[in-house]
């Protein structure tokens, strides 16, 4: 029997209250509308969006989540959000790890594990993200870069239920470029071996691409061996294309 694919929309820090519940309504009608989708969705609107969202979301199918979360339950972190408060919000999932958190906050693979591991004890399921540079690939340390941002990504507490791995080449996103099919099964295969030395069920995380996917190449990349889904970003912005790239996980 195959297992769904997990289609997620990172809307990143974009929109307003207005345009995120149109967003959020076509889509959890259109999910609602499929008999059996074949796919799960999961929408991760920025912080200030996710009760509304969740509102519009309601009786549907379509689930959402958060973007970031703090290592922290509470406390004197101003500006932050915990695991908790998205899981009191009615998130299921939350991304951790982005490779613009990684680069703009200089957030560390040990700092990553510590969000997922706080992402599981609020019964989330985590979404750690991984993925090289340009010029890591270019200096021929994209294997390398990846298993040992895997390695130290993961906490102890993760497992196939409460975690997924987005590979997200960092060169790939928003840029327009798009990794190779033959890029993308061998960095997958990589992350499946290394995750299942990892995780003890690890063989069946589930594994998600990210970068520069759309409606035109969803089709070829969500059929490729050791891709259990998409992580997208721009793309997620338009509900009609959003909608599209998840159609194309089945058939």
């Amino acid at each position: 029997m195959s297992v769904a694919k997990l289609i997620v929309g990172n809307w990143k820090m974009n929109g307003l209250l207005d345009d995120s519940r149109a967003r959020a309504r076509t889509l959890g009608s259109a999910v609602s509308a499929l008999k059996d989708s074949g796919f799960d969705m999961v929408l991760c609107p920025p912080a200030t969006m996710i009760n509304a969202v969740a509102d519009v979301l309601a009786g549907s199918p379509v689930r959402h989540g958060g973007q970031d979360c703090h290592t922290e339950a509470s406390g004197a972190f101003t500006g932050n959000i915990s695991a908790g408060m998205l899981k009191d919000l009615g998130c299921t999932h939350v991304i951790v790890g982005h490779s613009e958190r990684r680069q703009h906050h200089a957030e560390t693979s040990a700092l990553v594990a510590a969000k997922a591991a706080a992402a599981h004890a609020a019964g989330l399921i985590a979404i750690v993200c991984i993925g090289e540079t340009d010029a890591e690939r270019s200096e021929g340390r994209a294997d390398a870069v990846v298993s040992a941002q895997l390695a130290e990504s993961l906490p102890p507490s993760a497992t196939a239920e409460n975690t997924a791995i987005a590979y997200e080449p960092v060169w790939a996103i928003g840029t327009g470029k798009t990794a190779s099919a033959d890029d993308i099964k061998h960095m997958h295969a990589l992350i499946r071996t290394k995750a299942s030395e990892k995780v003890k069920n690890g063989a069946w995380l589930k594994l998600l691409y990210g970068g520069s996917v759309k409606a035109g190449n969803a089709g070829e990349i969500l059929h490729l061996p050791n891709v259990d889904g998409v992580l997208v970003g721009g793309a997620s912005l338009a509900a009609e294309d959003f909608l599209s790239i998840a159609k194309a996980s089945v058939g």
